[in-house]
């Protein structure tokens, strides 16, 4: 019998709202310029032939209200305020029907963005890693049944600084709907059970400090909050 070296890092879980249940999340994909207005904001434009991704490890997922260090090597630091979903059954090469089946439940998310290591890696043609893939960066709010959310329409997402407004907008504003990345991602992997999908942000991201509290919503679902510790 192989005997490990050290303990394995714990299950990442995010609570299902109402319920006792949690949902084990296994991998996290997130959808890249998925609102006009960002893509533009960024200096880019919407690719309308097919959306595309970027991935951020589970072990830097926190649960909101999280308070956590403000993160090393970046001097612009961005939030980006997004609608996740849960996939809660395997789907391949989905359907429509299928890929709507295969969401079990929505929730408020946070991209935090390293922009300074991820416009490095645009410059230099690199992968966006020390930009995206940052400890504590992919914050999750409870989630709530997709059956009791209904489909995504045109639900206000917003976002604010120390209670100051930064990011205001409507879900009505995606390029993609959930279903729509379920069907294309689902053609390059196979999608599982407790896999989480971030669906990208709207226009009006920018810089936070340290010792700054990070907060936002989606019409219907819990709220989310993020608080970056004082450094030293």
């Amino acid at each position: 019998m192989t005997t490990l070296l050290f303990n394995p890092l714990p299950v990442f879980s995010v609570p299902l709202t109402g319920t006792d249940s949690a949902i084990p999340v296994s991998r996290i994909f997130c959808a890249g310029r998925n609102y006009a207005a960002h893509a533009a904001e960024m200096g880019g434009e919407v690719d309308r032939e097919a959306p595309w991704y970027f991935t951020k490890s589970v072990a830097h997922a926190v649960l909101s209200g999280a308070k956590v260090p403000f993160p090393p090597g970046t001097q612009n630091y961005h939030h980006e305020m997004e609608l996740a979903f849960a996939i809660g059954t395997s789907v391949s090469e989905a359907t429509e029907t299928e890929a709507q089946a295969a969401i079990i439940a929505y929730g408020c998310g946070l991209d935090m963005t390293r922009r300074d290591r991820q416009q490095d890696g645009k410059d230099h043609r690199r992968p966006w890693s020390l930009g995206k893939d940052v400890e504590n960066s992919a914050v999750f709010s409870a989630m709530t049944l997709a059956t009791d959310f209904g489909p995504p329409s045109d639900q206000r997402i917003h976002l604010e600084v120390d209670g100051e407004s930064r990011q205001d907008a409507s879900l009505a504003e995606m390029i993609w709907s959930p279903v729509e990345i379920v069907r294309h991602l689902s053609r390059f992997y196979t999608l599982r059970s407790g896999d989480m999908i971030m669906t990208g942000t709207p226009a009006g991201v920018g810089a936070v400090s340290p010792g700054q509290t990070i907060t936002g919503g989606i019409e219907g679902l819990d709220p989310i909050s993020l608080t970056l510790e004082t450094v030293g």
